[in-house]
């Protein structure tokens, strides 16, 4: 995830007030939905994924990429329900599809150099967003899958907190400055230590679990968070965009609030699956 900006518009141009009231109105969104019924988060990931695929059709276009985003947005919802209600298999289907139709769509919209580029684009927007973010449906399926789903947002929130607060008042080693300046070692090991104490807590809490479990679940998030943001950073810097959207005030757009998510998913999904299996 993108760094929380400082308490009033600095040289970034995040304001504080707002980002912090959209996270709060964000974090009770997914809390609501999640303990109310399943179907209502299932819902709310559907219309993220959406924006976040239109968000990023609008980034492409400034190279004259053009995603098909019918096919794309429909075979994401597709691939979503997959998951949510028939697996992994169900998931690896539903995305081959979707990658199908959207290459037929634009084949069938010209042919071309052009359209082999949108087609390239098309299967990688559906590997990114769609078919990562159906591992979250995937916790959400199991019999304890609020808990499971809830654990994994809270982690995403510990390693972006962790990193922005020690990385603000402690960060002198930059992680990656040609991708990502602010990202610093510091803030790093600050993420690290904040979500391997909320993974400890969260798993001894939730399902009475190993201490290791919750340490191995807070190194994996931090790791795949951070590659997550630094590879969004990186598509930005070659489409020279400071944010990929405007959707979400104070921090830009929901792709950059999805941005570590998607690989973090599949990593909390992995790890919890065989270290913590769902009982029942």
């Amino acid at each position: 995830m993108t760094q929380l900006a400082a308490p009033r518009k600095t040289g970034a141009g995040r304001d504080l007030p707002a980002a912090v009231t959209v996270g709060v109105v964000l974090l009770g969104l997914v809390g609501a939905s999640l303990f109310i019924r399943k179907e209502a988060f299932a819902a709310l990931a559907v219309i993220a994924v959406a924006a976040a695929m239109w968000e990023l059709a609008q980034a492409f276009s400034r190279r004259s990429v053009h995603l098909p985003l019918v096919p794309l947005v429909v075979g994401s919802a597709g691939i979503l329900v997959s998951a949510y209600v028939a697996g992994t298999e169900a998931l690896f289907v539903a995305f081959l599809l979707t990658v199908g139709g959207a290459v037929v769509w634009r084949v069938l919209d010209g042919s071309g150099e052009a359209a082999l580029r949108d087609a390239s684009a098309a299967t990688f927007a559906a590997a990114y967003l769609p078919f990562l973010a159906g591992f979250v449906m995937l916790l959400l399926a199991e019999p304890d899958g609020p808990a499971r789903v809830a654990l994994f947002v809270l982690l995403a929130v510990a390693c972006d907190t962790g990193g922005y607060v020690v990385g603000s008042l402690l960060g002198r080693h930059p992680l990656a400055p040609s991708v990502s300046p602010k990202k610093s070692w510091e803030g790093l090991l600050g993420s690290l230590v904040l979500t391997s104490v909320v993974g400890v807590v969260g798993v001894q809490t939730v399902f009475q679990g190993e201490p290791l479990v919750g340490a191995l679940l807070g190194v994996g998030v931090v790791a795949s968070a951070t590659l997550g943001d630094l590879a969004e950073s990186m598509i930005k810097r070659d489409l020279e965009l400071k944010d990929m959207g405007r959707l979400l005030p104070g921090h830009g757009g929901v792709l950059d609030r999805l941005d570590s998510l998607l690989l973090t998913a599949p990593t909390v999904w992995v790890l919890l699956t065989v270290l913590q299996p769902a009982a029942g």
